[in-house]
């Protein structure tokens, strides 16, 4: 069993919804918030009652999955509600699910791009919003995740980068008309990492080296690699900072080729 290197006690009992919880980055963030002793709720489109028995196996901790297509946005605020009577007051929100399917720029139709927007960017906002509706008076912490791909331009990915980038805004602009409701909101813009779907779909020898050299950490980066900064960000250990987007890459942006 993966450990977290860092324990962050104000975690254990806290409770926690989030987004695409149950595969690649999200099943990691499910795990290790359950580690430190989070009542952790979770939405997906897949059914995921085995990685539900696996983790309460593997961390004596029993997470909550709710099926739920996030762009269906009465239902994903719906899940919260429910997650906040089986676990209490929300205390963190992890706004992680996203698609990022590569498309020609010039064959993108509207409903590609309206999907893309409605899974990448619309649901991130409403559910920030119940998130506030649920912490108000309270105070709370939510992490969105961004991508560095939108600050590389990278192509085949233009509605993707473009929500990406709306997502920065937003987090920013959230920050600072939540504040005085004690509710910190903070982003964290994940590189290139091996999940199970890029694997699969995207990641080829060439690539991976190309994409290599920009690093400047020569590891490839794994799931796993990203919670403890979304840990971080959870906890009071962080609670003066709000408006930060935080790159977890291996040093690709900020630094001259």
């Amino acid at each position: 069993m993966q450990k977290q290197p860092a324990t962050f006690h104000d975690l254990t009992g806290a409770s926690v919804f989030i987004t695409g919880g149950g595969n690649g980055i999200g099943a990691s963030l499910t795990r290790g918030f359950l580690q430190q002793g989070a009542r952790v709720a979770f939405v997906g489109r897949s059914d995921a009652t085995a990685f539900v028995e696996a983790m309460a196996e593997e961390t004596g901790n029993r997470p909550l999955f709710i099926p739920c297509d996030v762009t269906d946005i009465p239902a994903l605020q719906a899940a919260m509600e429910r997650a906040g009577q089986a676990h209490g007051p929300l205390d963190v929100l992890v706004n992680n699910a996203a698609n990022d399917t590569r498309h020609d720029a010039l064959q993108v139709t509207e409903e590609i791009w309206d999907a893309q927007q409605a899974v990448n960017l619309k649901a991130y906002f409403f559910a920030c919003q119940q998130a506030a509706r649920m912490m108000a008076g309270r105070g709370g912490a939510i992490v969105n995740f961004t991508s560095i791909s939108y600050m590389m331009g990278l192509g085949g990915l233009c509605p993707y980068t473009t929500a990406n980038a709306g997502i920065m805004g937003m987090t920013r602009t959230l920050a600072r008309e939540w504040g005085g409701e004690k509710i910190r909101v903070n982003g964290v813009a994940p590189g290139w990492i091996m999940t199970e779907r890029q694997l699969k779909l995207w990641v080829t020898p060439e690539g991976l080296e190309d994409f290599m050299q920009r690093q400047c950490l020569k590891e490839t980066l794994s799931p796993e690699d990203v919670v403890g900064t979304v840990l971080f960000l959870s906890s009071n250990a962080s609670r003066m900072m709000t408006g930060q987007v935080l790159a977890i890459d291996g040093g690709v942006v900020g630094v001259a080729a």
